[in-house]
């Protein structure tokens, strides 16, 4: 029986992929990928047959449990199966209930990483997620909970951090801006929202907490991810942090 390589597509460019995952995908026989993976990813699989299982925020998606099974069968049929997944398969990926239904059936599985949204955010604006004296902690929370969950004190989290980068909250700005408040992170508090980090067409809208759900609403349809902190200071005045961004000041 085959394993299943859970793989990290990093956050959209095919350059930013790891050597090995290139390595993989090329032999792949069958790749089950998110919604966000772009045609020149999928490319790096020429010989596979390509299964879209992904997950969009409003849109219809693939069950998990189903994923699951999909992911299962495949390893049963086929020597190469890979589970293509956006950023990394273990941050916010739901790797870890994959990985527990496959071994579950007793099939093994390798994780690749990936180039996670923050971490591609940080670089295409240049700014260093620590910073001596400014920054020396950093939290990755999501408001978001799957139907049936308990919810997360996320903001809590959040507010106790030097830096904080928020996934899948965009589409919540104004619940976000006011949860981080409750928490006692000031209004002025510099932020940015990062869209399409590292691809040819991101863009940057910075200000302050208070301005969130303004710089939220005159967003695109791209994925956004949300930096919090005092590293995203001046981030809008400064033209030369943002080298590949159409810039914006919301």
């Amino acid at each position: 029986m085959a394993k299943v390589w859970l793989v990290g597509a990093g956050p959209g460019p095919a350059d930013l992929m790891t050597v090995r995952a290139v390595r993989v995908l090329a032999a792949a026989d069958i790749v089950f990928h998110d919604a966000l993976i772009g045609d020149d990813v999928l490319a790096l699989a020429p010989n596979a047959e390509k299964v879209a299982v992904g997950k969009r925020c409003g849109a219809h998606s693939t069950s998990q449990r189903f994923i699951n099974k999909r992911l299962a069968d495949a390893a049963r049929k086929y020597r190469n199966v890979v589970r293509l997944k956006g950023g990394d398969p273990m941050l916010f990926g739901r790797a870890q209930e994959e990985i527990d239904a496959l071994a579950a059936e007793g099939i093994g599985v390798e994780v690749i990483p990936g180039v996670t949204a923050a971490l591609a955010a940080a670089a295409g604006v240049q700014r260093s997620l620590t910073k001596r004296g400014v920054a020396r902690s950093v939290a990755f929370v999501t408001p978001r909970v799957g139907d049936g969950e308990d919810p997360v004190e996320w903001a809590a989290a959040a507010a106790r951090a030097d830096t904080t980068a928020i996934y899948m909250g965009a589409g919540d700005a104004v619940a976000v801006a006011s949860a981080l408040v409750s928490q006692g992170v000031s209004p002025a508090t510099p932020i940015a929202l990062i869209e399409n980090a590292s691809r040819p067409d991101q863009t940057v809208h910075a200000g302050v907490l208070a301005a969130l759900p303004a710089l939220a609403a005159a967003r695109g349809n791209g994925p956004a991810l949300i930096v919090i902190g005092e590293i995203c200071r001046d981030l809008a005045s400064d033209e030369a942090a943002l080298p590949i961004a159409r810039r914006a000041n919301g």
